[in-house]
């Protein structure tokens, strides 16, 4: 959803030009959550006002893409006599990119938004805010006014009745920053990750949240007023004097390219930057709810992170889109996802998989009552595909939820229940929300997401990182094909003490190690689809057929056409056929029906079959070999696939259809990799 970015450079001297330029590009880093909006806060030139030693903040805000807000701001330099070759030894600058939830995109509602008047207070923010409308309510008693449709706003405006009601009450005794914040938060309901800025504070930035992403960067500086000697990690927080340069972000994307030493913020906790020096303090917001005043926080010891990322993973090397590139990069993030968890041969059992986030809880999920399978999405498709398999090796029941319908309806969870909690980013809100629900409710909660360091990996009790690499794409191509196998990989390890499935087993074990070679080919097919997508560009409707372990194939091959072409799609359960779908069947209206070999095959060719006699117009994808079974009058178009062990086959048979998609998208002329009104990580409800 919405991108948070912050740049504070301490005893590193920095033009003004530099730092918005360090700004932009994290903007940029971030553009793949999805945004319709975005906006920056720089400082001013010297006060006029000789009482005044602190710089009054300006704010630059765009609607529409960066490019504009780049323009804007220098536009407007020009206008205001901004000097952008000055220099600062210290400065603190925040950005945003807004994706609408409250009001319209537009200027007055893009971040960051202002107290008032000479923008004491300036906050960006990442998630929503509940409660704005009461306490909008109370801040207009107080003599507010509102500028914008957003419930960010009512942020900064409770900041600054907190600071001056607080001076008023201490005389005018120094209220720290982070004491403001701190007292902000106690008024806050609902999900968020804010980035405070302030005039009263020059040269400081508070950060805190509560169920959104948010982490710290650090970068030593190479301006070192130590003799060159570096600090520790555990000295470096603290450290005073010694320059450096901090960055607040979203998301790792737009950090790495300056360091690779990261903080991830844990929720309720106000991080603090000041004189260089980072303090962290923890918030207690169940004392707070249950005192009615704000308890003596904590201060909170932490050690720093390295990323496990390259700068090249961000970039699109010689692919003109994100998602082209992340299609076409599947036979490599496969083998990443399976490396050194597939045994073949040696000393260890024969044929066999390691998981060592679950190997300690393999004999709790054995005896579950039920497995649960939760997700949204391109994840939820993904452990459909997966469900046979897991059913079948398992021998435990496995049942499907979509988190936002499970929450909804506070579906029942039992402490017999093995949760499964699948998604890319880690910080889905609604996935996290059931997660809670399902902790609270007792069950053995387990993570399968691409970030090690998000909020589900860290509050789940155990888990499976799909190591699929970086993925900028809106649409999410490798996360689901890897998630897939990762869940295969699960399905052998429970069923791992199943003498009777041994070679089933041992197939499946050898199906995987094959499987990047059967992507790399299927990956020929680009040429072929994109012949198929200029058959296709000026449909309006495409229905895709699929059952058995493909059901999750057809539903996600809609997902990405819809997605990304802006075309209608619909994936259906050809079991479903004649329950109503058979009405939309006509010559003029195009359908793929998924048939590769496996124990649904008999039935697909009924239901090709049945298709044909209504004239449908068919696109059928089949195994090599299979086309004169599927259509043997030769009046359908065929797509030939690699066949695999059918549990794989899903992995195999989505790669045509990301392909079409993808082609879909660039012929119809649409953004590949930001879609409309959609966004990467879905932080809201």
């Amino acid at each position: 959803m919405c991108g948070i970015f912050a740049y504070l450079n301490y005893n590193v001297k920095t033009e003004r030009r530099h730092i918005l330029e360090v700004l932009f590009n994290g903007l940029r880093r971030l553009e793949y959550r999805g945004y319709d909006s975005s906006g920056i806060s720089i400082d001013s030139d010297l006060s006029s006002d000789p009482d005044v030693k602190s710089r009054q903040p300006l704010v630059f805000r765009q609607e529409g893409k960066i490019e504009s807000l780049v323009r804007s701001v220098y536009q407007e330099a020009n206008t205001i006599d901004l000097n952008l070759e000055e220099s600062f030894s210290v400065h603190a600058a925040i950005a945003h990119t807004r994706w609408a939830t409250h009001g319209v995109p537009s200027p007055r509602n893009s971040h960051p938004q202002s107290s008032g008047a000479g923008n004491e207070f300036l906050v960006v923010h990442n998630g929503i805010i509940t409660n704005y409308e009461v306490l909008k309510e109370t801040l207009v008693r107080h003599g507010f006014t509102f500028e914008s449709d957003t419930d960010t706003e009512v942020i900064p405006k409770l900041a600054k009745f907190v600071f001056d009601k607080t001076n008023d009450e201490q005389g005018g005794q120094a209220v720290t920053f982070s004491q403001v914040v701190l007292e902000v938060m106690r008024h806050l309901e609902g999900a968020y990750a804010l980035i405070f800025k302030s005039s009263h504070y020059p040269n400081e930035l508070v950060a805190c949240k509560r169920g959104s992403p948010l982490l710290l960067g650090i970068k030593e500086s190479t301006q070192d007023v130590n003799n060159g000697t570096p600090f520790h990690d555990d000295k470096f927080l603290t450290s005073k004097g010694h320059p450096k340069e901090l960055f607040f972000s979203s998301d790792t994307h737009a950090l790495v390219e300056h360091t690779k030493k990261v903080l991830v913020i844990e929720d309720d906790e106000v991080v603090h930057l000041k004189d260089g020096g980072v303090s962290i303090l923890k918030f207690d917001h169940h004392k707070a709810e249950k005192h009615g005043r704000l308890p003596r926080p904590a201060s909170v010891q932490r050690a720093l992170s390295v990323l496990e990322m390259e700068v090249e993973q961000i970039k699109k090397g010689n692919y003109e889109h994100f998602m082209q590139k992340e299609i076409h990069e599947q036979p490599e993030s496969l083998t990443t996802t399976m490396r050194g968890r597939l045994i073949r041969g040696g000393s260890c059992k024969a044929k066999s998989v390691l998981l060592g986030g679950l190997k300690d809880r393999l004999k709790t999920i054995r005896r579950s009552r039920r497995i649960v399978f939760i997700g949204c999405g391109t994840s939820y498709n993904a452990a459909l595909a997966a469900r046979p398999f897991m059913e079948e090796l398992s021998g435990v029941p496995v049942t499907m939820e979509l988190a936002s319908d499970l929450l909804d309806r506070e579906g029942p969870i039992c402490r017999e229940d093995t949760a499964v909690f699948v998604s890319q980013s880690g910080e889905t809100a609604d996935t996290l929300h059931a997660l809670e629900y399902a902790q609270n409710n007792g069950a053995l909660c387990v993570g399968i997401t691409n970030t090690v360091s998000s909020a589900i990996a860290r509050k789940t009790e155990c888990g499976v990182h799909i190591n699929a690499g970086c993925e900028i794409g809106v649409a999410s191509t490798k996360a689901y094909t890897s998630q897939i196998v990762v869940m295969a990989m699960m399905a052998l390890a429970i069923g791992d003490d199943t003498i009777s499935s041994q070679a089933r087993r041992e197939a499946v074990v050898d199906g995987l190690f094959d499987l990047p070679n059967k992507v790399r080919e299927v990956l020929k097919l680009d040429d072929e689809m994109k012949d198929l997508a200029k058959l296709l560009m000026d449909e309006q409707s495409l229905l895709v057929f699929g059952r058995g372990y493909n059901y999750a194939t057809a539903l996600e091959g809609a997902l990405k056409v819809k997605e990304v072409s802006l075309m209608h799609s619909e994936g259906i359960l050809a079991g479903e056929m004649k329950h109503g779908p058979l009405a939309l069947v006509d010559e003029t209206l195009p359908i793929i029906v998924i048939a590769t070999h496996d124990a649904c095959f008999s039935k697909q060719q009924s239901v090709i079959q049945q298709l044909h006699a209504r004239k449908g117009r068919l696109i059928v994808m089949c195994s090599k070999g299979k086309a004169s079974l599927v259509c043997p009058n030769g009046t359908c178009r065929v797509i030939e696939v690699p066949q695999v062990e059918d549990c794989l086959q899903p992995v195999i048979n989505i790669v045509p259809l990301q392909l079409l998609a993808y082609h879909l998208t660039v012929l119809r002329g649409y953004n590949v990799d930001q879609p409309r009104n959609l966004a990467k990580s879905v932080t809201t409800q």
